[in-house]
């Protein structure tokens, strides 16, 4: 089993580590002077915090602008997969068609001819953004590439997510939705209780069954790191044109709250704002 936008090993661990310390610092600050009337300054220009049980609004911010989602594409690939009943346990070899659609995009240890079981390649691809995961899993449950970009397109159209549009499967290339539609795609990617666990696994590891390979990887998701507040589930994303990306879902305030920050200019900035959201959730009364 897999984790992180790429393999980071134990100085990527700990450089994990200190930066989410650095972002709960700014947290705790912010908790000083937070206030329920105070609406936060955040970096991030399209923003949406909403109530996972309810769906209402908490707050947003230029949260239905179609932008670029990057690699935040893949919680609509795994949702396809598991309507497609993906065999965790068959094994999938990486073939130059898998290489070829990862061109462009971050690096890889899932090597051409190396065979994976599929459940680790889940892995690779939800925590580390793999980019040859999606085709290589389309084959496996027997979908072409363009047979899978039209069941990402009937998961969206199931969502009535009327702003979500695919010309990739690895979000490299054209993707783009809303943060409102994004969080919402979040939302129901987290019901399938398989996926929420792949979506908090901090460490995982991948083994090829011939065993040339072995990578240990860290997941991006920074808050993970933290006790407070519960995360039930996340995804970072960039590109250069989607800017940097988190969905995220977390226990705040005493309700499940779910958050889609895009187009940050930083890494940081949207770990930031993240935390910025908390501590003014936590500051307002669930019943507001």
């Amino acid at each position: 089993m897999m984790g992180a936008m790429g393999a980071m090993g134990p100085m990527g661990a700990i450089a994990a580590r200190r930066t989410w310390a650095l972002l709960i610092a700014v947290q705790l600050a912010w908790h000083a002077s937070a206030r329920a009337d105070v609406v936060p300054v955040l970096e991030s220009p399209n923003v949406i915090a909403i109530d996972a049980a309810t769906g209402r609004e908490l707050h947003g911010w230029h949260a239905d602008e179609v932008r670029p989602i990057a690699s935040m594409t893949k919680i609509f690939v795994a949702m396809a997969l598991r309507r497609h009943h993906l065999a965790l346990d068959r094994w999938t070899t990486i073939n130059f068609d898998d290489a070829k659609a990862s061109a462009g995009g971050a690096h890889t240890l899932l090597l051409e001819g190396q065979t994976f079981r599929n459940g680790d390649l889940l892995y690779a691809m939800l925590l580390s953004s793999d980019n040859r995961v999606p085709s290589a899993l389309a084959r496996s449950v027997g979908l072409s590439v363009e047979e899978l970009l039209d069941e990402l397109r009937h998961v969206a159209s199931d969502l009535g997510l009327a702003h979500t549009r695919f010309d990739d499967a690895t979000g490299i290339l054209g993707n783009a939705s809303t943060a409102r539609e994004m969080a919402l795609a979040l939302r129901e990617t987290l019901r399938d209780p398989l996926l929420a666990r792949v979506m908090t696994t901090r460490h995982a590891q991948v083994v090829s069954r011939s065993e040339e390979i072995t990578a240990s990887y860290t997941s991006t998701v920074a808050p993970l790191w933290d006790k407070h507040p519960k995360i039930l589930g996340g995804k970072t994303g960039h590109t250069d044109a989607a800017g940097y990306c988190l969905l995220i879902e977390a226990e705040i305030g005493g309700r499940v709250v779910v958050m889609a920050l895009l187009g940050g200019k930083t890494t940081g900035a949207r770990f930031r704002d993240f935390a910025k959201l908390v501590a003014w959730l936590e500051a307002r009364p669930v019943q507001d």
